[in-house]
């Protein structure tokens, strides 16, 4: 009625009202498609991401940082909370590797569709001579189970303390606040350095360590379980996403096709085309399988 009505008295800001109110419609629309696809067993839930530097020193290491602030950017705008657990910075710039939690609803629904290999090709503002440089950074997911049903023994961790490494004062850099456990079953390693008490740190990388340990037991599970985690053993070259920055500006992901030309926009947290395309893929392919 109201369309009708600015048409014929060509109301300009009756239009641009309407059409404010159709582009949110379609807005409210498409993330409800989007929830309608997460329904596996923990989308809900909370996520744990890890991001680790690839080969390459500080080239790697600067990539590592860059996808960290991608990533929170991301979170900044869908209202998620983040906390940073564990950071191990370069020695020179970046961080070779870093992990951080990020809680709101659906968090893990979709942060799953990150996993994977991160492509960055570049001139490198490291390299006097000014040569184009390729580097890659793997990125993890997890959810955050509670209340899960894990064994963890206490004969089969070992428990060490040290000294924080990163910022936080001279009370983090004079005690013995940080905590790292290793799985010794497993061999699975994670630390946390982020609180001031090592009670926090503590509790937090148990956390972590059920969470992978979670992770771990559901892949010995039933071939059904698999599209919990779309995670694969990851190896260099199997990249899901690059990021192109010379020659020409790209970012292109190799799973779904989708390939978005704003490259600063994209680095500054704009992944829902990324994301989207992934999870409405994996909904075909559900919806193949059924048929």
């Amino acid at each position: 009625m109201l369309l009708e009505l600015s048409m014929e008295e060509n109301d300009e800001e009756a239009l641009k009202e309407v059409s404010d109110t159709v582009k949110d419609l379609m807005k409210r629309v498409r993330s409800l498609e989007i929830e309608t696809m997460l329904s596996g067993e923990h989308d809900r839930d909370n996520a744990i991401v890890s991001i680790h530097a690839g080969a390459g020193g500080t080239e790697a290491q600067d990539w590592a940082e860059m996808l960290l602030r991608m990533y929170l950017r991301w979170c900044e705008k869908k209202g998620f909370k983040t906390e940073v657990v564990d950071i191990l910075p370069g020695e020179e710039a970046g961080v070779k590797s870093v992990t951080f939690t990020v809680e709101g609803p659906y968090a893990y629904g979709y942060l799953k569709a990150e996993v994977g290999i991160h492509r960055l090709v570049r001139i490198s503002p490291f390299d006097a001579s000014k040569r184009r440089h390729t580097s890659f950074a793997a990125v993890f997911v997890y959810p955050e189970v509670e209340d899960v049903e894990v064994d963890i023994k206490e004969t089969d961790l070992r428990i060490d303390t040290f000294r924080a490494s990163g910022a936080g004062g001279q009370h983090v850099n004079k005690t013995d606040s940080a905590v790292r456990i290793t799985h010794i079953p497993t061999g699975i390693v994670v630390q946390c350095q982020n609180e001031r008490s090592q009670h926090k740190n503590r509790a937090m990388a148990m956390k972590i360590l059920k969470a992978r340990l979670y992770e771990l037991a559901l892949k010995k599970r039933e071939e059904e379980m698999k599209h919990l985690h779309e995670k694969k053993e990851i190896a260099w070259g199997s990249q899901i996403r690059s990021y192109i920055l010379q020659p020409y500006r790209l970012v292109k992901d190799h799973r779904t096709g989708v390939e978005v030309g704003d490259v600063d926009a994209v680095l500054d947290g704009e992944l829902d085309p990324f994301i989207e395309a992934f999870l409405m893929k994996g909904a075909e392919k559900v919806e193949a399988s059924g048929a």
